[in-house]
């Protein structure tokens, strides 16, 4: 993981809106680790995620004049890799439908908790992990618990209600409990 990079500065948004080359790529530089991350959470495989990223800089690249200094630009720039990538999956599901995903079935499953599961879990793991879990579970999941939308924000972006949202956090936690307690405790033969 690379080292935590200073906050975008004024002058090199400035560069970037005169159309200088070298200062988007500077901007590129220094964003896309961080948007690539948010990109794969969302994606359904590496391929996706990489298009939405950088689709993600051609709308901040274009969208660069509405940026107005209320808040970090990285927050900005984060929420539009946000909406880009709900686009792509959107895109994704549209190209390839699947088999609908029987939620109750999984919702079910009696969790077991195991508190040190989670504390002896790698991140790369845990984003194995996290990648089983259906989309609209983990894309729910990513919203709120790494994003830090509110169920009503959540609801609006996915055109879905509340209530949906909530219950969809609910079981994507319960499953991932679940899938926790079986990796680390799996049932003798």
């Amino acid at each position: 993981m690379p080292p935590p990079t200073a906050p975008v500065d004024e002058a090199l948004l400035a560069a970037c809106r005169r159309g200088e080359s070298a200062a988007q790529y500077r901007l590129y530089q220094k964003l896309s680790y961080l948007l690539m991350g948010v990109c794969l959470r969302y994606c359904p495989n590496r391929a996706e995620a990489e298009d939405a990223l950088q689709n993600t800089f051609v709308k901040i690249f274009t969208r660069l004049d509405q940026f107005r200094g209320q808040g970090p630009f990285e927050a900005w720039a984060r929420r539009i890799a946000v909406t880009t990538s709900l686009h792509a999956l959107e895109q994704h599901r549209l190209r390839h439908p699947g088999p609908s995903v029987d939620l109750d079935g999984e919702a079910t499953e009696q969790p077991s908790t195991a508190p040190s599961a989670l504390d002896n879990l790698a991140t790369a793991d845990l984003l194995a992990l996290l990648a089983t879990l259906p989309p609209g579970y983990r894309t729910v999941l990513n919203l709120y618990a790494v994003e830090g939308y509110s169920h009503q924000e959540i609801g609006e972006l996915l055109g879905i209600a509340e209530g949906t949202s909530k219950s969809q956090l609910a079981r994507a936690r319960r499953l991932l409990e679940t899938r926790l307690t079986a990796q680390h405790h799996p049932q003798l033969p």
